[in-house]
């Protein structure tokens, strides 16, 4: 089973800059366009946008690229 997120939930990603960590903002269960491309995201399988705790930079990833803390 997936694990979902709620909004306001901590999480951690990697990126290119190393480990990451940030805040969710908001819960995308319908494609969307996010800078130019077009994320998709289900009910089943939704996309979260985080907002980094030391860069306040908006990130957009599907929950498999994320961890709970």
């Amino acid at each position: 089973m997936k694990t979902k997120f709620e909004i306001g939930d901590h999480v951690v990603w990697n990126s290119e800059a190393g480990r990451v960590s940030g805040t969710i903002i908001k819960i995308h269960t319908a494609d969307f366009d996010y800078k130019g491309y077009i994320h998709h995201a289900t009910k089943e399988d939704p996309q979260y946008e985080i907002k980094s705790s030391k860069s306040s930079h908006i990130a957009a990833h599907k929950g498999s690229a994320l961890t709970k803390i």
